[in-house]
């Protein structure tokens, strides 16, 4: 339980900037380089805000930066690479979870041509990255996963019993999930906990059902963590249907989740701030870009987001606000434009 309550404590505060590089020039170094950022979807705000942020990002230091405005698609995809090579671009980055190995052909092309091949926030810091991938901005999912596990032991009285939601064809998710069991097992060997895959796709004819049979064959769960926050509005109707009053628990930081935690329909989300978020993935592209070592991860901070601090997210809630604002000065003054 102290190592439980340590953990969680660690990711109550503020984040201070912690630069995860030796400084450099980027001004001088990118004056005559360019990316072009080809996202998973601009469907969805998650992906919005990271490329907003990786766009201001790269007009602070000053280069030619543009995003791909795909619906998602293969063909979309595909046209998004051929663009960046007949246009001459030196980087395509695969932004917010578009895997490179769907895409494979096309990136073998474009590095034959002479691009460089990153991926933005879509491995998990203990993944490998695909043989066609240069650099990687990498996410701590597997160090989400340790908290969530804790914040269930903490809320249960160390003994959870709980139900967990992942989807398997999110290239994360298994480490993810794997870092949540591991850690419940290692808290309390002996409680009970179970496992619902469910497709992106179907989250929305899935979950709510699946949530509600997990429920009804086992009506001791006392603690829910569906792993990507944007599925909780999918598990509260079904807490409803089942009249059961269980917690949940998730990560992200999506804002109309977060405006559920201070509904108090969701109890807890481990938020991510896509702002620092998208000047790290630019670091991560200037440095490979430069010739320069480029960090194993993105270095963003989590925090946690519960009843004790949901005010500093904004009403309605917002993707930058309750992180504080380290990062720009941070960044600014490793990239040397001050």
């Amino acid at each position: 339980m102290d190592d439980a309550l340590a953990l969680i404590e660690k990711h109550r505060e503020i984040p201070a900037f912690v630069p995860q590089g030796e400084p450099f020039d980027a001004r001088a170094c990118m004056a005559d380089k360019s990316v072009f950022s080809i996202p998973v979807t601009m469907t969805i705000p998650f992906a919005v805000a990271l490329e907003d942020a990786m766009s201001r990002a790269a007009a602070d230091v000053g280069f030619r930066y543009t995003v791909w405005e795909t619906q998602g698609g293969m063909d979309s995809y595909i046209q998004g690479v051929d663009q960046a090579m007949s246009q001459g671009y030196d980087l395509v980055d695969l932004a917010g979870g578009l895997n490179p190995v769907v895409i494979g052909p096309q990136l073998m092309q474009a590095r034959e041509a002479g691009l460089t091949i990153t991926t933005t926030h879509l491995y998990d810091e203990t993944q490998k990255q695909a043989d066609i991938v240069d650099a990687s901005a990498k996410v701590p999912f597997s160090t989400v996963g340790d908290i969530l596990a804790a914040w269930a032991f903490i809320q249960t009285d160390g003994a959870p019993n709980v139900l967990i939601i992942g989807s398997d064809d999110v290239l994360p998710t298994t480490p993810f999930v794997e870092s949540i069991q591991a850690s419940l097992t290692e808290y309390c060997p002996d409680c009970a906990q179970q496992y619902l895959n469910v497709p992106l796709a179907e989250w929305g004819t899935r979950i709510q059902s699946g949530v509600q049979s997990a429920l009804l064959s086992n009506p001791d769960i006392n603690f829910i963590i569906p792993i990507y926050d944007s599925m909780s509005q999918f598990v509260t109707p079904a807490l409803r249907i089942a009249g059961a009053d269980v917690p949940i628990a998730s990560f992200n930081g999506t804002p109309f989740v977060l405006d559920m935690v201070r509904e108090g329909t969701v109890q807890m989300v481990i938020g991510e701030s896509l702002g620092w978020a998208g000047y790290a993935a630019v670091d991560v592209q200037m440095r490979q870009l430069c010739g320069l070592p480029v960090p194993d991860d993105l270095g963003i901070p989590l925090v946690i987001f519960d009843e004790s601090n949901i005010e500093t997210v904004g009403v309605p809630a917002n993707f930058d606000d309750g992180y504080g604002d380290a990062h720009i000065a941070g960044f600014r003054e490793l990239w040397m434009l001050d």
